[in-house]
């Protein structure tokens, strides 16, 4: 019988027959960061996510917010855009990440019904707005983005190398 266990989201068996586990899902609201092999998912549609990886350290995180600013007297919470990127700031420091070397991919923002497709400032441009503007003010550059449009998105990010992939999801 040969022994296996679960390391850094990879099965550790014998190396021919090493296997990558499924993404981790990081739903609407949430922050997940690692310093660990892997990869998360999340589906966008009007809402953001914000990427961050430190190369030098190979840690990365990501985020997934709603709406760009709270309503008026609303706790804080990931849900919004700031508690969500300084959140995710703080987990990848935390895991090891130095600020000045944090780099950011913005994702999604997209007006995926067609209800709201003549407002020029419709919540996914809003979402995309706050993550450019916060990121801006915390020093951290955006090495790439894939906003906008009418189609939601399925991201795939690894936080180890800092490497995304983007689905397209609809028509």
């Amino acid at each position: 019988m040969t022994a296996v266990a679960f390391v850094h989201g990879v099965v550790a068996t014998p190396a021919h027959l090493a296997v990558q586990l499924p993404p981790a899902y990081v739903h609407p609201g949430h922050v997940a960061a690692t310093a660990a092999p892997g990869a998360f998912v999340t589906i966008l549609g009007s809402c953001v996510a914000v990427c961050l990886h430190d190369r030098s350290a190979r840690v990365g995180g990501l985020n997934h917010f709603l709406l760009p600013h709270p309503v008026e007297d609303a706790e804080p919470s990931p849900r919004y855009a700031l508690p969500a990127i300084e959140e995710l700031i703080r987990q990848v420091v935390a895991h090891g990440a130095r600020h000045e070397r944090l780099v950011a991919h913005v994702v999604g923002g997209a007006t995926v019904l067609a209800a709201f497709a003549s407002d020029s400032n419709h919540l996914g441009k809003r979402n995309v707005a706050a993550a450019y503007e916060i990121l801006a003010r915390r020093g951290i550059g955006v090495s790439s983005s894939d906003v906008g449009g009418i189609r939601g998105r399925k991201l795939v990010f690894s936080p180890y190398d800092g490497t995304h992939t983007i689905h397209l999801i609809g028509r």
